[in-house]
């Protein structure tokens, strides 16, 4: 029989943990004291942690780790990325350190635009709902006023208000399709104000609109919301090097390895089953950055995987080809960020990320996010088209494994010196350790 548990919000941290610990976990001290090891000593630090969302009980740790030498657009970053994948932060290390020295990335924001929706059902003619639509218009701008006078100082604000016909994909189905400049702020709360703003000025504006029929005039407001879809939010990044430049090995020479390089990235072009592996280490980099920075890592996914969809099938969200005797890699992605406001200006460690990225505008942390998922893309593919993706990430992934296997510092010492000229596998590790301790 379902028997929820009531008031449990309103229970003290110690309260949630004791329920927890008696209901799910056999009320064992140490499932206990695992919670507990992770609080923070400093509890002003610790309750504001706490604070930033529901029913907390401990804090969950990611490793935050620095990615040097990266050269966009001929200035030289060193990229915070938090993230618990093994070889990720090496991986792009390794990218940036290989283009640092041809010529390094190039970017370009293409637009900042965001997007807002207000949908709504409309029973009726929808000539007389267009014409209503154009006298009300300025009302919107008007009655969002208080809310968007702050943001317009900045020289952001509401750039458009247009109304949609949608009934070809659901019967009496219409929306105000909204767009917006949010400046340095991801502007999440902002346009959800106006919009909710928006749709109280529709119904109420269409309550007095006297061409309408009785009908007509009770417009249904179904929800008002932002749209993690912004693809006119969009920034490129890209690199370039001679053909005889783009190999560092003397074994394959670049022309070669560039075109293996190029097949490759169009096989993910046109494979979904291997495009949605080869923009997920895309976003490896991308969400890192995006988590370290204090950004919606969940937002950026939603967008970044809809627009490698716009053209009505999965494909890759980089771009690679020989244009001459010239390789180029690139990459277009939607990137809705902020710098200000949320997280940015709350937690410790996101305010430290953006100062090490020098206090960057929200365009300027597009190049950089943008930056890092390419050169992640590049890295990747530089592995599977040579040695094969594992035998690096396997060397990085290492020490987990001997963590695993409870491997004392001497026994990781011995390991991590024999596997510097040895393959990498859990059962291999297994079998060099049990020689170890005979």
């Amino acid at each position: 029989m379902y028997q929820p548990i009531s008031g449990f919000s309103k229970q003290s941290k110690e309260q949630k943990i004791d329920w927890l610990a008696k209901t799910y976990l056999k009320n064992s001290p140490e499932a206990k004291n695992i919670i507990k090891q992770y609080w923070n000593t400093d509890q002003k630090l610790q309750q504001l942690h706490d604070e930033f969302s529901e029913n907390t009980i401990s804090n969950y740790y990611l490793p935050f780790g620095i990615a040097p030498n990266f050269l966009i657009n001929n200035k030289l970053f060193s990229i915070p990325m938090a993230i618990e994948e093994s070889s990720v932060v090496a991986a792009a290390s390794k990218a940036a350190k290989f283009w640092g020295t041809r010529g390094g990335f190039k970017t370009k924001i293409i637009d900042t635009l965001k997007v807002g929706q207000v949908h709504f059902s409309f029973v009726g003619d929808f000539d007389k709902l267009s014409s209503f639509f154009k006298k009300i218009q300025p009302k919107f701008q008007e009655a969002a006023k208080p809310i968007t006078q702050n943001m317009e100082k900045r020289g952001g604000g509401i750039k458009s208000v247009q109304l949609k016909d949608k009934t070809n994909l659901l019967p009496d189905y219409y929306q105000l399709h909204c767009e917006f400049e949010t400046v340095d702020s991801m502007g999440a709360n902002f346009i959800n104000s106006c919009l909710e703003t928006f749709a109280d000025v529709l119904e109420k504006e269409a309550q007095l609109y006297t061409d309408f029929s009785s009908e007509e005039k009770e417009i249904e407001i179904i929800m008002s919301i932002l749209s993690n879809y912004v693809p006119e939010c969009l920034v490129r990044a890209e690199v370039s090097c001679p053909l005889n430049e783009f190999s560092d090995t003397t074994t394959i020479p670049g022309k070669q390895l560039a075109e293996k390089f190029v097949r490759a990235v169009k096989i993910a072009e046109k494979e979904p089953y291997r495009a949605v592996t080869h923009n997920k280490g895309i976003m490896n980099g991308i969400d890192a950055v995006v988590l370290a920075t204090g950004n919606d890592f969940r937002a950026i996914e939603a967008g970044a995987h809809a627009y490698a969809s716009k053209n009505g099938k999965y494909s890759s969200l980089t771009h690679a080809e020989i244009d001459g005797e010239n390789f180029k890699f690139s990459i277009e992605i939607p990137l809705a960020l902020g710098t200000v406001g949320g997280l940015t200006g709350l937690h410790p460690l996101v305010k430290l990320a953006l100062q090490i990225l020098g206090n960057p505008s929200a365009k300027q942390l597009m190049e950089v996010v943008a930056v890092a998922g390419l050169a992640q893309n590049f890295a990747a593919i530089q592995s599977l088209i040579t040695t094969g993706i594992q035998e690096g990430h396997m060397k990085m992934h290492l020490m987990n494994i001997l963590n695993q296997y409870k491997a004392t510092e001497t026994e990781k010492k011995v390991l991590v010196n024999y596997y510097k000229n040895h393959v990498v596998s859990y059962s291999d590790v297994a079998i060099q350790l049990e020689k170890l301790r005979q």
